[in-house]
């Protein structure tokens, strides 16, 4: 800060200007700089501009000025070029101990900006990870069915989907949708009342969830007593996995399966693929309920529709 009011003062006299009205310009010039930051450690670029005859400081990124002298005539090239040329010899490139002392502000400024950089940045992050987990809670909640915590009928039409392209594009495993209802249970409602209705879907889900592997099957309530599997498997393992659930529940569920093979995905569109399995479902309805019904019919490279699961003691199985 000296060194350069000393420059200002300096330029207004080699320059032919009133050292004494540009004395008071100077002092009120400091007074502005301080006030902006300047003489704090802190950068703070100012430029000293000859403007014809007027002698200019600017400083800061709005471009504050102060007015330091005015001169009688324009000053000459000459005189200007040895201005430039003390104020290049009196600046700290030109003084060792001047270059240190700035090297070191400036040192302590970036290590300042640096730290309060990377709390801010810390303090964004922890921000980002709570949004997205109020994001991934909000989509749970959207996704799951209150009364069993299985997904619900919005997550089975979008995973339904990702799962059906999944297995056209890898085409490395086979995909089985295997849709359940509930035999009679609006009777057990009207009979036994609605809570024990609900315990009843809770049984189910537990049955289901039982069946099925962890963060690779996918499990869903998307009616009153309506529910479905998405296997990542074939139709053996879909049989194995609809009679346990069978099993468990005393035989008192209909079950149709659908499955496609890696080969077979390509020809078949999804809306095709879950009417087999619909139609497998009416099936085993009709044939007296409490049964799965493997529905093949149809799908590319399929030797008749029959297939047969095998069967348990407490609950028959049939093929359409």
């Amino acid at each position: 800060m000296q060194n350069f009011i000393q420059f200002v003062l300096t330029a207004v006299g080699s320059l032919g200007g009133n050292a004494f009205s540009a004395s008071l310009a100077t002092l009120e010039m400091t007074h502005a700089l301080r006030e902006a930051g300047a003489a704090t450690g802190y950068p703070l670029p100012v430029s000293l501009q000859l403007d014809q005859r007027t002698l200019l400081v600017t400083w800061g990124d709005d471009g504050q000025q102060q007015r330091i002298a005015s001169f009688p005539e324009v000053p000459g090239v000459a005189a200007v070029e040895q201005l430039r040329h003390h104020l290049q010899q009196s600046t700290a490139a030109a003084d060792p101990a001047l270059l240190l002392r700035r090297n070191a502000e400036m040192e302590r400024f970036l290590n300042e900006t640096r730290e309060r950089t990377e709390k801010e940045i810390e303090a964004m992050q922890l921000a980002l990870g709570k949004r997205q987990d109020e994001l991934s809670a909000s989509i749970h909640q959207a996704e799951t069915d209150a009364l069993t915590g299985l997904l619900n009928r919005r997550a089975y039409d979008a995973k339904l989907s990702q799962a059906f392209n999944r297995t056209r594009r890898q085409k490395t495993e086979a995909l089985s949708l295997l849709l359940f209802d509930l035999d009679f249970f609006k009777q057990v409602n009207d009979e036994f009342g609605h809570q024990f209705g609900d315990a009843y879907l809770n049984k189910m889900a537990h049955a289901m969830r039982a069946a099925v592997r962890d963060e690779v099957d996918l499990v869903f309530r998307f009616g009153g007593d309506e529910f479905a599997i998405v296997l990542f498997s074939d139709k053996n393992n879909a049989c194995r996995t609809a009679m346990d659930v069978l099993d468990v529940m005393e035989g008192k569920v209909s079950v149709g399966i659908a499955t496609l093979t890696p080969s077979q995905a390509a020809e078949v569109s999804l809306a095709d693929f879950i009417k087999l399995a619909d139609d497998a479902l009416y099936e085993a309805k009709r044939a007296g309920r409490g049964r799965v019904v493997v529905n093949s019919c149809g799908l590319p490279g399929s030797v008749g529709c029959t297939s047969y699961c095998p069967k348990l003691e407490s609950a028959p199985c049939r093929a359409s």
